[in-house]
């Protein structure tokens, strides 16, 4: 039988970095399941990718499957890598805008890939910040091609070279640019709450003719998920070795310091409130082009898979 085949939108970070564990620490085979991780950017083709059965699995942002099945026809949710929305706004440093300060975010080109710039989008507009009005710019980094890209290094270089103003994207990105000292967090939108917070979370979803062929191995995926979110909650240095594997040598030695802040949002339940925070994204970003359309939580999760792996 070929390997499971588990696509992530951005390999050199911690926001799928469970998933990932899950194969390179041996737990989806301590399962029975051979799998490869691949790595297929942006997040909107990977989900075109499992909607065409070149992946098995999407380990991803979860409103990302609405870019490739309308209304969740034909995937699901199986679980959570982790809780609410996880990615960071990076400025400039020389730009000189703090944390929070929004009304200082004027004249700038913000890097950001696709899938994830809505999300940017509807923090800023639902905050009140009038986009056209203050000539923010959201759109790809220059120079940084779909196929296979980390978003989040590729966007921090791209900063520090001057090819954008700002990025909007994965914890290694902000990582390094603050290491660097070219750019400031200016959102965190995991640890600030609020507006941001509940759009979207990192997600493992994959269709439903494979939940119905094979509720097997999908519940075996989401066992290992959970048994690498526990064992990176209480062992985050087992990062580094994944990363020594997968990373280059700086975003290597970076990445156990990530997941262990990232540790306290792992969790594979996926709650209502999560499904309608996802569906009101979906509605504002026209991936469910009717206003009153509200699926229901077990077409969007797949609930009966709560026998073969913990997903509630």
């Amino acid at each position: 039988m070929a390997p499971l085949r588990i696509g992530v939108p951005d390999l050199v970070s911690p926001s799928y970095f469970p998933a990932i564990a899950a194969v390179e620490l041996g737990l989806l085979g301590d399962e029975g399941v051979d799998a490869t991780v691949e790595l297929v950017f942006p997040v909107t083709d990977a989900a075109v990718a499992l909607r065409d059965g070149s992946l098995d699995v999407l380990a991803g942002a979860a409103h990302a499957p609405l870019y490739a099945f309308p209304r969740w026809d034909g995937a699901r949710l199986v679980a959570a890598i982790s809780r609410n929305t996880y990615w960071f706004l990076v400025v400039a440093a020389e730009r000189g805008v703090g944390r929070g300060e929004l009304t200082k975010l004027r004249d700038l080109r913000i890097g950001a890939a696709p899938g994830v710039d809505e999300g940017l989008r509807q923090l800023l507009v639902r905050s009140g910040v009038d986009l056209d009005e203050r000539e923010l710019h959201i759109g790809p980094v220059p120079g940084v091609a779909a196929g296979t890209v980390s978003f989040g290094v590729a966007a921090a270089e791209a900063l520090a070279d001057g090819r954008v103003d700002a990025f909007w994207a994965n914890g290694m990105g902000a990582a390094v640019a603050v290491a660097d000292g070219t750019g400031t967090v200016v959102v965190d939108a995991r640890r600030d709450g609020g507006i941001g917070a509940g759009l979207t979370f990192a997600g493992v979803s994959t269709t439903q003719a494979l939940i119905d062929r094979d509720p097997a191995t999908v519940g075996a995926v989401v066992r290992a998920l959970r048994r690498a979110q526990v064992l990176l909650a209480e062992e985050p240095g087992r990062a580094t070795e994944v990363g020594r594997r997968l990373f280059p040598a700086r975003e290597a030695e970076l990445i156990a310091e990530l997941v262990r802040r990232d540790a306290p949002w792992y969790d594979t339940a996926i709650t209502p409130e999560a499904v309608a925070g996802l569906s009101d994204f979906g509605r504002l970003a026209g991936l469910l082009p009717d206003p009153a359309d509200e699926p229901a939580y077990d077409h969007v999760v797949a609930t009966d898979l709560a026998s073969t792996g913990s997903i509630r």
